[in-house]
């Protein structure tokens, strides 16, 4: 993000001032992209308990784009002096954000509901600026899963792989009994979280963080990274031709309906296979993605606080705040959206095994130093450097590309600015 506000710095505070002076008491604005219906239902619970803490919900929902619609109108509505309460924004965007001086430190909420023992410290970080809590988060989302259709697995006399070179023969298996081996999507984004499992499968937690998180260049020009290419132009032999542009949920559906064995995708994926009335551990399975037992990538929604002047503003911060991260909504957004609770002390009795295996892998890998974000989903490097490799991957995927040249664009790409 460029640095688009400091010649109005001034114009904005005074603006700022002004605007919330004049708002309604403890009128909360909140900016979000969810709009789906698990996602809608979620913000209606969040809501009543905000309005119960005696403050106004303002619904402000952008829909589609994944998020780049409503970034844009929230760009516009800073620079021109009057910003949300809250808005949805996660991983490094945050650090971006708050490089511009418009974001609210809540640290007294934070302190107040002790958050800094609730939250890996890795989580943790993420929602800070510069030491100081900016941001409060909704969930957790794993992204290495490989979800599995057992029957197709039945049929075709394979065993569910646990390494990549199992995973060749066991799609190998399934392609002679006549089944897809891999549903995929040829979508860019799509490309990438295959790629952040398989690097992460074959370098391990510390080689992940190497290259995906500090873009060491000895890393990514590595023999490991190499592998790391050479087992996803493996995986690419085992997608079927009409893989290109396929949306992820359609590839969901391949699974679901046993026309192919695996799927690599978040746990946003369960969401349709629950939807099929589909049981996990018996009409599908929720594994790690091979290689990758030990660790965690982990794509977290939050909401970040902007500078309002007024107590009923700061209040109203702090009642959503606080109301975000209360057990009581970190269980029904969760088991609304698929995802698992941000803090560590949610119980766990209504969630699904898949989410009890997500949960108890997340306290594990925290433990261990193996939880690391999702570069695939902007929650590892800064937008520009993250599409910029993400565009190499594609590019590997979608050609002849040899691994050596592979891994010189990508190092080249994580320079990117």
């Amino acid at each position: 993000m460029r640095n688009i506000f400091r010649k109005k710095a001034l114009v904005i505070a005074a603006s700022v001032t002004l605007l919330s002076l004049s708002a309604s008491a403890a009128e909360v604005e909140v900016l979000h992209y969810w709009t789906s219906g698990g996602e809608a239902r979620s913000v209606a619970e969040l809501k009543k308990m905000l309005e119960a803490k005696g403050d106004k919900w303002k619904d402000f929902a952008v829909s589609g784009g994944g998020g780049e619609n409503a970034m844009t109108v929230l760009k516009s509505r800073v620079v021109s002096g009057n910003p949300p309460t809250a808005a949805q924004i996660k991983g490094p965007s945050i650090q971006e954000w708050g490089a511009e001086g418009v974001l609210a430190n809540v640290d007294d909420t934070a302190k107040a509901g002790k958050w800094d023992s609730l939250l890996p410290p890795v989580v943790a970080n993420v929602m800070k600026y510069q030491g100081h809590y900016v941001a409060a988060p909704v969930n957790v989302h794993r992204v290495n899963w490989m979800w599995v259709n057992p029957e197709v697995f039945k049929k075709a006399g394979a065993s569910v792989p646990k390494t990549w070179d199992e995973f060749d023969a066991a799609a190998n298996k399934l392609e002679k009994a006549g089944f897809i081996a891999v549903a995929h999507g040829g979508q860019p984004w799509q490309d990438f979280t295959v790629f952040e499992s398989i690097v992460l499968g074959v370098g391990g937690a510390d080689f992940y963080k190497k290259a995906f998180v500090k873009l060491d260049q000895t890393a990514l020009k590595s023999p490991t990274m190499e592998k790391a290419f050479k087992t996803l132009r493996m995986v690419r032999k085992h997608v079927d031709k009409g893989f290109a542009g396929r949306d992820w949920n359609l590839a969901t559906q391949m699974v679901i309906n046993g026309k192919a064995g695996m799927q690599f995708m978040g746990d946003w994926a369960k969401g349709e296979f629950t939807a099929a009335n589909k049981k996990p551990g018996v009409d599908f399975l929720c594994v790690d993605a091979p290689g990758t037992a030990n660790a965690f990538t982990f794509n977290i929604d939050s909401f970040v606080m902007f500078n309002l002047n007024t107590p009923d503003a700061k209040k109203g911060q702090a009642d959503l705040a606080s109301a975000i991260m209360s057990p009581a909504f970190q269980e029904v957004f969760n088991l609304n959206k698929g995802s698992i609770p941000a803090r560590l002390d949610v119980k766990m009795d209504k969630f699904d095994d898949c989410a009890k295996k997500s949960a108890a892998d997340f306290v594990a890998t925290s433990k261990k130093g193996t939880l690391v974000p999702s570069i695939a989903h902007g929650m590892a490097v800064p937008a520009a450097i993250a599409g910029a490799m993400q565009d190499v991957v594609t590019e590997f995927f979608n050609s002849d590309m040899d691994s050596k040249a592979a891994v010189e664009k990508l190092a080249l790409a994580a320079k990117s600015k």
